[in-house]
């Protein structure tokens, strides 16, 4: 008995000893993580999925190529400096036509009433002064002009009537009324800082590339639906203002939107449009779709019925007709379809070459 007690008391001897070491050794790991924990070393072990998530997390965002450089890009100038103009009211005046036209000259215009309720920067943003976005920076320094699509001279009053006549779906305006001096006065002032005969960097509309198939509207429906429909509704009639003042966002078809006549009749001018300016938010610098997205999306706006101009005093040197003039005849062998729709590529090719 007396054996058996001794070992019994050794053996919960031993196992004391051990319990202790055990505590110790616990110890010394828990305050190893804490002081590392505390010097900001990380000690936990990802797996291997939330390693990737970790690495995506942590990895910059990609980069979105802007359209074109911004070194050189042209500029409005500063609107602050406008009172130091001798016809600062005047331009005052002419911005505010350009960014409000239907106030003034719409359906229920306060001057006039010649046009469709649309206004001349939603086809020209920022009142005609965003880089690539249709702007007005090289009007000055190139009006008058020879235009093909006259196949006269043209000076800014023309210019304006025919966007009145066209874009807006309306009448011209008397060539000496106050707004038409005051809207040419305006352009001349943003194009002051241009060298006669020359065309800024970033003016007009984006070119974008041309597409090896035709532009598609089927798909360019599915377009519409996921990058358009939100502003400009899906009946394409856009939003207007409660007072009928004109739209807070623009219809893209339909009786009250560009006729047959307008620039953005043609694909090249309305997909570089969209390309570098929308949806909303889009910028030349920060383009929110794809070169495709934009061709496709204006075939399926473009093919949508809206009112139509007699075209027949356009183009009088059909071999000057663009490679996406919608309306032949033709000085090629392209049908019409292909004219409107693509691809352009042989066109381009064919006119290059002479055939």
């Amino acid at each position: 008995m007396k054996q058996i007690g001794n070992k019994s008391f050794i053996q919960l001897i031993g196992l004391m000893v051990g319990l202790l070491a055990l505590i110790t050794a616990l110890v010394g790991v828990i305050g190893l993580v804490l002081f590392l924990a505390y010097s900001g070393v990380r000690l936990d072990v990802a797996s291997p999925d939330e390693s990737q998530v970790l690495a995506e997390v942590s990895a910059p965002a990609p980069k979105v190529k802007a359209l074109e450089d911004p070194a050189g890009m042209w500029h409005a100038p500063d609107w602050k400096t406008v009172d130091a103009e001798p016809n600062a009211d005047e331009i005052k005046y002419g911005k505010e036509l350009i960014a409000n036209t239907a106030a003034y000259l719409g359906p229920n215009g306060s001057v006039r009433k010649i046009s469709n309720g649309l206004n001349c920067q939603n086809c020209h943003l920022n009142a005609g002064t965003a880089p690539l976005g249709n702007n007005y920076g090289a009007v000055a320094a190139t009006y008058p002009k020879i235009r093909a699509r006259s196949g006269q001279s043209e000076d800014i009053p023309k210019r304006i009537n025919d966007c009145f006549e066209r874009s807006l779906n309306g009448q011209p305006l008397e060539r000496n009324s106050k707004e038409m001096k005051a809207m040419v006065a305006y352009m001349e002032w943003l194009g002051k800082d241009v060298p006669k005969g020359e065309k800024p960097k970033g003016a007009g509309i984006y070119a974008v590339p041309l597409l090896d198939r035709a532009a598609d509207p089927v798909r360019g429906k599915t377009v519409y639906e996921n990058q358009c429909q939100s502003c400009h509704q899906a009946d394409g009639q856009g939003i207007a203002k409660p007072d009928g003042s004109g739209y807070t966002y623009p219809p893209l078809w339909g009786d009250h939107s560009y006729n047959s006549g307008a620039g953005l009749y043609r694909l090249s001018r309305f997909a570089g449009y969209v390309r570098a300016n929308m949806p909303l938010g889009a910028t030349y610098e920060n383009p929110l779709i794809s070169d495709e997205d934009a061709w496709d999306v204006a075939a399926y706006v473009n093919s949508l019925e809206r009112p139509s101009k007699n075209l027949a005093g356009d183009w009088p040197d059909i071999s000057k007709k663009p490679m996406d003039h919608p309306f032949g005849p033709y000085s090629d062998g392209f049908s019409e379809e292909q004219h409107k729709f693509g691809p352009f590529k042989p066109i381009v090719e064919a006119k290059a070459s002479g055939q």
